[in-house]
C-alpha cells in the first residue's frame, strides 16, 4: 500500500505514521500543499492521509493554497480512494462531503477522553469504547449526510465519522509525538488559557505517557486501512 501524507505546518511530526509504513515496507510520500507544487496523479497512491494544521478550512482568503488542496481531496473522494483525515483533514473531509465546519463553543487542548458511539465501522473497530487522545482544536463540524458518527467527547459532539467503507475523519490527534506536543506548547502558548477544556502545559506534559498508547491505536487504524486495500486489490479483475 502506497501512502501520501499532506502536512500543513513545519513542526508537525508524521513519524508515528512513517514508522508504521516502514515496518510494513510500504512506500510513502509527504507533501506540504502550501508549497504550491503539483499534486500527484491519483494512480500514485492508495491511502491519502490529510493531517492537521492551525488554519481553518474556511480561511481560504488567508490561505489560498487550501482551494487546490480541497480540489485534490475532492478528486480523491470521487476516485474512491481510501482517505484518513486528522483534525484539519477530518474537517476538510466533512466540508467536502457536504457538512459544515465552524467555530466550536469550546476549545479542546490537552489529553481528553473520547467515547465511542454504538455504531461500528471496520476502520475504527480496533479502538476501545473509551480512550484518551491529544487534542488541539477550536473548530468543529457537522456530519455530512450519509456519514456514520463513531465518537464524541464532552466538548465536541463529532470526534470521528466514517463515510462509506474507506473514508475516516478524526478530530483528535493519535499521531502526536512528544516532540510535536512540546513544540505546540511553546509556539502556541498564547492559546493555553483558563477554560473548561484547555489543560495547562503542566497537566499536558504530565500525561505524555498516553502518547505510546495513542500510537498503538493509530497503527490499528492503519492496519484496518491495509486490510481494506488488500481486499480491494483481491477483488480487482484479472488482466
Amino acid at each position: 500500500m502506497r501512502l501520501l501524507l499532506l502536512k500543513h505546518f513545519s513542526f508537525d511530526d508524521e513519524s508515528a505514521i512513517v514508522r508504521w509504513a516502514e515496518a510494513k515496507r510500504f512506500p510513502y510520500a509527504v507533501m506540504d500543499p502550501s508549497g504550491g507544487g503539483p499534486f500527484p496523479d491519483m494512480a500514485a497512491f492508495d491511502l491519502l492521509i490529510v493531517m492537521g494544521g492551525p488554519m481553518s478550512v474556511y480561511e481560504e482568503s488567508e490561505y489560498p493554497w487550501l482551494r487546490p488542496e480541497k480540489t485534490f481531496i475532492r478528486q480523491a473522494i470521487a476516485s474512491g480512494k481510501a482517505i484518513l483525515g486528522i483534525c484539519l483533514g477530518g474537517q476538510m473531509l466533512a466540508e467536502l462531503l457536504g457538512g459544515r465546519v465552524y467555530r466550536n463553543e469550546q476549545k479542546e487542548i490537552g489529553f481528553h477522553p473520547i467515547e465511542r458511539t454504538d455504531k461500528t465501522h471496520p476502520l475504527l473497530d480496533g479502538l476501545p469504547n473509551r480512550f484518551y487522545s491529544f487534542q488541539w482544536h477550536g473548530d468543529a463540524f457537522d456530519l455530512p449526510a450519509g456519514a456514520v458518527r463513531l465518537a464524541f467527547s464532552e466538548a465536541c459532539a463529532n470526534q470521528a465519522f466514517a463515510f462509506g467503507p474507506h473514508i475516516l475523519g478524526l478530530q483528535f490527534h493519535l499521531e502526536t509525538t512528544a516532540a510535536c506536543m512540546e513544540a505546540m506548547l511553546k509556539r502556541w502558548s498564547d492559546q493555553i488559557r483558563p477554560a473548561p477544556f484547555i489543560q495547562t502545559a503542566e497537566q499536558i506534559r504530565a500525561q505524555a505517557e498516553r502518547i505510546e498508547a495513542s500510537h498503538r491505536m493509530l497503527h490499528r487504524i492503519l492496519d484496518a486501512f491495509d486490510r481494506l486495500n488488500r481486499q480491494h486489490q483481491a477483488n480487482l479483475p484479472l488482466r
